[in-house]
């Protein structure tokens, strides 16, 4: 700022009613025990709020996977019944199937 703005501004900062001028504003100094005291009490309080609200949060989160669990698992009951009746493709037998395959020129050199 210019010296005169600056000047102007102190002047009109002074002349408020219930303000001080900027050069008249008293300096912060060390917190005292009283200032420190309150802001651990304040720090403590809203470390529980939030703490308080994380653990309704995962509550209702828990909630809500578990009854979307239940619902998926109820709805799929008829499917899993329906399927431990019915297999796919009738008999299933689960192993490893090796099949030799020949080439056109093997067949040639056997006389196939």
């Amino acid at each position: 700022m210019t010296p005169t703005l600056k000047a102007l501004f102190n002047t009109l900062a002074a002349s408020m009613p219930g303000r001080q001028g900027a050069a008249n504003r008293p300096q912060a100094g060390p917190a005292g025990l009283v200032q420190k005291i309150v802001a651990v009490a304040i720090g403590l309080a809203l470390f529980a709020v939030a703490l308080a609200f994380s653990v309704l949060l995962f509550a209702a989160v828990l909630t809500a996977g578990a009854i979307a669990w239940g619902y998926l698992w109820w709805k799929m009951r008829a499917v899993r019944k329906h399927m431990r009746d019915n297999p796919p493709g009738g008999l299933v037998i689960e192993g490893e199937i090796i099949r030799e395959v020949r080439t056109h020129d093997e067949r040639r050199h056997r006389g196939e």
